[in-house]
């Protein structure tokens, strides 16, 4: 178990997707995680908010989170209540498969990470739409009939396309959905992730943004669950990986992403991903 002070993958995805249903009726002992798969949470019941990339959203039922791979994230559970929801895990190459330029199926994941906004609430009959949709993909899951793959398959694509259509035409941000963040920290992130491959310091992001260095640390680490130093490597770690998966040189994508002592990079990259950059490519 991490300790709460670090960020690290939390999961394993061998598949294309999978699908969880899952009921709890007490506190949730998970640390901020990131994965290297897309994400999709459903929520059916209980009180819980999500915490992604230092944005807060209380849940309600029939609220669906896209949660794209590397956002680092935690679910805060009341356990006064049974905490239900249905959990689909995907790799961006099953969505890249039946993919085309003009439909790309990612692209709900890729809208939801640029507006930095996640939740997306169904309204009135797109609600039990929704639901359907999911239990569809539960009960394809189970199928061991003729084509039973292919009937999966075909259940997540009919949710993916659904989906996209609707977020395409939702607001950025609806008005009546709620949630919470520092502005402040947020504009810090964000400068981070613009200089990744510049020398990052706690003093220059202090001086960039006018604020004390105490109080930098303090209220990054409260807002993000990690410190300043785990959060820009956590971010060089995953564009380096990134840049890698494209084909970029190892040692270039090291470079780019700001880290300029090689063999820290390869200690860093071994600690995270548990091989070394050319074995993980």
């Amino acid at each position: 178990m991490l300790d709460r002070s670090e960020v690290g993958k939390r999961g394993y995805l061998n598949e294309d997707y999978r699908l969880f249903h899952l009921r709890d009726s007490r506190a949730l002992a998970l640390d901020y995680h990131y994965h290297e798969f897309d994400k999709l949470v459903f929520q059916l019941g209980g009180r819980a908010t999500y915490n992604i990339e230092g944005k807060s959203y209380p849940l309600q039922p029939m609220d669906i989170l896209l949660v794209s791979r590397n956002l680092i994230h935690l679910p805060v559970v009341d356990p006064g209540q049974v905490y239900e929801r249905m959990v689909l895990w995907m790799d961006r190459s099953f969505l890249a498969r039946f993919s085309a330029p003009e439909t790309d199926l990612a692209a709900c994941f890729e809208l939801s990470a640029s507006r930095a906004f996640h939740l997306y609430r169904p309204r009135g009959e797109a609600r039990e739409r929704y639901r359907s949709l999911f239990e569809r993909v539960e009960a394809a899951a189970g199928d061991g009939g003729f084509a039973a793959g292919l009937l999966s398959d075909t259940c997540v694509l009919q949710l993916l396309i659904a989906l996209n259509r609707d977020l395409l035409e939702a607001p950025a941000e609806p008005d009546d959905v709620t949630y919470r963040f520092d502005p402040k920290m947020e504009e810090v992130t964000r400068y981070i992730r613009d200089h990744l491959g510049e020398e990052l310091t706690i003093e220059r992001l202090s001086g960039a943004f006018f604020l004390s260095r105490y109080y930098l640390m303090h209220r990054f680490k409260a807002v993000y669950g990690c410190t300043v130093h785990q959060y820009i490597r956590q971010k060089r770690l995953q564009r380096a990986a990134g840049d890698i998966r494209r084909g970029v040189p190892i040692l270039k994508a090291a470079g780019d992403a700001g880290f300029g002592d090689y063999s820290v990079f390869l200690r860093a990259f071994r600690s995270a991903y548990g091989r070394s950059p050319r074995e993980w490519k």
